[in-house]
């Protein structure tokens, strides 16, 4: 979600999102925005059952050791309901206005391993320690082979984002489902034995609950123009229709790709609300 206005309209976001279901609470790192830890400190402190994500940290923007000095100290003061979402940025626009090189994606997803081995060794020896052992849960996500490749080893939780971004993060095309079962097989071979263990998460990119499904599908045909309507009823990172329509889809998406975690936007809040007991 995203932070905006006073302090009070912050908490009185995490506590709507507590007391329709969701189960975590992810905070975006983009310049423009406030910083995350102190934003998942401050929903920690308003709510008592979700868990707390940066989705994703921009490593790319991070010294390693203190990212490590952060992430510990916030899984502290949160009570162990961190989890620690790792990107490596893709919004060259980011890195222009921080005054940053926008590394090409070698070196980008050079510096997001070495950060992942510089974590563990810290976390390890370091003070303060995480509260959970041996360190929060490590969300890795993106669409290429390179990062999937590298969440299948070293992630606890990986997500597929349904979107490819070009070279600077300006334009993006869409995966249909035949595209996403691709890439969740690509990461069950790379993960071989642990994938048993990985939890799979999906980045949802349109939700809305309505009885008149495909005029609100048509409604949105600007966001996948070269998709007919019927296509992006078929779309795994769209879900619209009646919430048990909703429900059906994301179950029938548990049983075909096995993503049991699924990440909606800020927009998208209420629309999901009364999808979540039908998933229970």
């Amino acid at each position: 979600m995203m932070v905006s206005g006073s302090r009070s309209d912050w908490v009185d976001k995490c506590r709507k999102a507590e007391d329709l279901g969701y189960d975590v609470i992810g905070v975006a790192d983009h310049l423009g925005m406030p910083a995350p830890f102190p934003a998942i400190v401050s929903a920690a402190e308003a709510t008592e059952r979700v868990r707390l994500c940066p989705f994703v940290l921009n490593t790319s923007f991070y010294n390693p050791v203190l990212l490590a000095r952060d992430a510990a100290g916030t899984d502290q003061l949160v009570e162990g309901r961190l989890e620690l979402g790792l990107g490596t940025g893709y919004v060259k626009a980011e890195f222009d206005a921080a005054g940053l090189p926008f590394p090409g994606p070698r070196e980008r997803l050079d510096h997001l391993e070495h950060t992942l081995g510089e974590l563990r060794r810290l976390f390890a020896d370091g003070q303060p320690r995480p509260a959970q052992e041996p360190h929060p849960p490590l969300l890795l996500g993106g669409h290429r082979d390179r990062m999937l490749r590298i969440a299948a080893r070293e992630a606890d939780i990986v997500g597929f984002t349904g979107i490819g971004f070009d070279r600077d993060g300006t334009s993006a095309t869409v995966a249909g489902p035949e595209e996403l079962a691709e890439r969740v097989e690509f990461v069950r071979a790379e993960a071989g034995e642990r994938f048993a263990d990985l939890e799979l998460n999906l980045l949802i990119q349109h939700a809305e609950v309505t009885d008149d499904r495909m005029a609100a599908l048509d409604g949105i045909r600007a966001y996948a123009p070269d998709r007919s309507v019927e296509e992006l009823a078929g779309l795994p990172i769209v879900l619209v229709g009646t919430a048990e329509q909703i429900a059906e889809q994301l179950l029938a998406q548990r049983k075909t790709y096995g993503i049991s975690y699924v990440t909606v936007l800020e927009a998208h809040l209420d629309a999901l609300g009364p999808v979540i007991p039908l998933l229970r």
